[in-house]
């Protein structure tokens, strides 16, 4: 039985508010813990499952408000939708379990690596997986350094009984020289105000070559698994851009956000399947075949 897609969601901040009193923020900082929650809480109405049915949440955002490590983040997202909240009253051991996982952009193909795991052994029957970035500060729009949205994205998966279905093998690749892309937080230059800065450096000429392993990655899986690009939608990182919130690039969350708008505009008579590819700083690649239930 194959890994399925159940349901999918987005969250963005909340808009400015124009009328707010003299002296107040016009709009609330964002928050890795409320756009995660609302999107997962989005892709529980849209499957109409409670959150006590979710088994593991895996959280694979990788910038967060105010440089938060500690805790992780999954078992604040966790809370926030309110899964196995009292060990007492639901103390299944595949209940309730959260973790992070950061792989930069490839962390969601990482997840839906380890869901296939978790469900073929049977040790969870529902997964959630949330990505959500935002700038240390609440508000990426203000810092013209940083290029990610404040974005959110959630995938909810369960197992399915077509064994067509579902996700197929995912594989990760590397480049041979490194794509001058970092983030990191500045210690020399921080002063009283690290826990809201963040430094992104991307060297000239990195795009290129990161869409050069994403087109070789593609053609590598195609190659090693038979996929027939010509019947096949890719969903890569550039295809997503237009969607995001905020006039910033969408980082881990950019394969749900592909994954929404495939969804949305294609044609079951033009394609057989999906393929996510993913790609960012290392350089690494992540590429995995999806076909969608019912296709």
């Amino acid at each position: 039985m194959g890994m399925v897609i159940t349901a999918a969601e987005t969250a963005v901040p909340a808009p400015a508010v124009p009328t707010a009193p003299p002296g107040a923020p016009a709009q609330a900082a964002a928050s890795v813990v409320d756009l995660a929650g609302r999107a997962a809480r989005g892709c529980l109405a849209r499957a109409r499952v409670s959150a006590s049915s979710i088994g593991v949440l895996v959280n694979v955002g990788v910038y967060r408000e105010h440089n938060t490590f500690e805790p992780a983040m999954a078992a604040l997202v966790q809370k926030e939708i309110g899964i196995n909240l009292d060990y007492i009253a639901d103390p299944e051991p595949a209940a309730g379990f959260s973790f992070d996982l950061m792989n930069g952009a490839c962390g969601v193909l990482n997840a839906v690596q380890v869901g296939q795991a978790l469900l073929a052994t049977g040790s969870t029957e529902r997964l959630l997986i949330t990505a959500a970035d935002v700038h240390p500060g609440g508000d990426a729009d203000r810092d013209t350094g940083y290029p990610y949205a404040d974005l959110a994205g959630a995938f909810l998966l369960e197992r399915s009984a077509d064994p067509d279905a579902g996700f197929g093998p995912v594989r990760h690749y590397t480049a041979d020289r490194p794509t001058g892309v970092e983030g990191y937080l500045d210690t020399g230059t921080m002063g009283t105000q690290g826990r809201t800065t963040i430094t992104v450096r991307r060297e000239p000429g990195h795009r290129a070559r990161l869409s050069e392993l994403a087109a070789r990655a593609v053609t590598e899986y195609a190659g090693e698994f038979g996929v027939d690009l010509d019947r096949t939608l890719v969903i890569g990182p550039s295809a997503t851009t237009a969607g995001a919130g905020g006039g910033g690039e969408p980082h881990t969350a950019a394969p749900v956000l592909g994954y929404l708008g495939a969804m949305d505009g294609v044609r079951r008579d033009d394609y057989d399947q999906f393929l996510f590819v993913s790609v960012g700083a290392g350089p690494s690649a992540a590429c995995a075949v999806y076909r969608p239930e019912g296709w």
